[in-house]
């Protein structure tokens, strides 16, 4: 196939969050310890946002080159047709499909030699795979601190993926999951607003509410893209309003928010009414949602991290408290050791709420 190819002769990659993400510096690195009750930073999954057992399962079973694990939980999810955790799963086992030393992970070729190459599961996959590897290739700086080297791979994996994507979606014409690689795509390719609107209107006809494709389609509207802060906050706005409790798209404004603060070290600029409110919006979103939302834990990561920045540490503790030992997720990921930085963090909102 057209993926196997692409992976073969372009895959010099390292597995990892496949997404473009800021140069931070990492936070000082402190001892290998942890407050009573708190894991290490040694010790905090760097794979997963929270715990899913069943996702860790299929994981780690790919990784070893089994694929029933992925293969069960992807078809539970079309059985049922939640979209949202399919999208999640997807993109998990997606990072799971590059391989460190170039080449297909052994799972999809045996998972295809079971299913067949037409298999809805197996091609989503396939379509996470192709365009979380461009992303890896292009690595995560600015552009220009990036190579014409790592340009040429980038956009030459997404011009191939191009036909990996449309027969994703063409084997689940009802399912978003395949539509939102695509987004990736498009903002990797610059597509015009025209054409990412159009797509939206795609994505958003099968799935009003997905929480995973409105981040994804943020980041295109931000000024770092292809948008600027009054559209990436415009699309934010109009999202969050309309969405019901526990949708969890009142993170959304404060995604937006944050992208555009390249210069995070003011406790008064969080403190301000604006983020204040953007907060307090999203805690009582969180505490609406069903509590296995599959968005539930990365919005906990970032309330943690704006609560501890807000001074509010008593409720960043009890954020840090529900997702410890899991870390892939915003802002923690902006960081070059995401364990550090999360750490970093929560022993201050613990040391702050000792002073109280």
């Amino acid at each position: 196939m057209e993926i196997t190819r692409v992976v073969v002769l372009l895959a010099v990659v390292v597995l990892g969050v496949l997404v473009y993400r800021h140069h931070a510096a990492d936070p000082e690195p402190g001892p290998e310890t942890a407050p009573p009750g708190f894991l290490p930073p040694s010790r905090q999954n760097t794979r997963l946002a929270g715990p899913d057992p069943a996702l860790h399962v299929a994981v780690s079973a790919a990784s070893r080159g089994g694929w029933e694990p992925a293969a069960r939980l992807l078809a539970a999810t079309r059985e049922s047709r939640d979209w949202a955790r399919r999208a999640e799963y997807a993109g998990a086992l997606g990072v799971a499909a590059v391989r460190t030393d170039g080449g297909e992970a052994a799972f999809l070729g045996a998972w295809e030699r079971i299913a067949g190459p037409d298999d809805p599961d197996l091609a989503v996959v396939r379509a996470e795979a192709v365009i979380r590897l461009a992303w890896q290739l292009r690595g995560a700086g600015w552009a220009a601190d990036t190579s014409r080297e790592r340009f040429r791979d980038f956009h030459g994996v997404l011009a191939a993926s191009r036909e990996v994507l449309a027969r994703a979606a063409e084997l689940a014409p009802e399912d978003p999951t395949p539509l939102l690689p695509e987004v990736w795509a498009g903002i990797g390719q610059g597509r015009p607003h025209e054409e990412m609107r159009a797509l939206w209107s795609r994505i958003t006809a099968l799935d009003p509410y997905h929480c995973g494709a409105h981040l994804a389609m943020l980041q295109y509207w931000c000024a770092k893209w292809h948008g600027s802060e009054e559209l990436a906050t415009s699309f934010a706005r109009e999202a969050a309003d309309g969405a019901p409790a526990g949708s969890l798209l009142t993170v959304l404004p404060l995604v937006a928010w944050f992208e555009h603060r390249p210069e995070r070290t003011s406790p008064a600029l969080f403190r301000s009414p604006g983020p204040t409110a953007l907060v307090d919006a999203a805690l009582a979103d969180v505490a609406a949602a069903r509590p296995d939302h599959p968005r539930l834990a990365p919005a906990r990561h970032l309330l943690a991290y704006f609560l501890t920045e807000q001074g509010r540490h008593a409720e960043a503790v009890e954020q840090f408290r529900l997702v410890d030992g899991y870390v892939n997720a915003m802002p923690w990921r902006y960081f070059d050791d995401p364990a550090a930085a999360l750490c970093r963090w929560r022993d201050r909102a613990v040391r702050g709420g000792r002073r109280r």
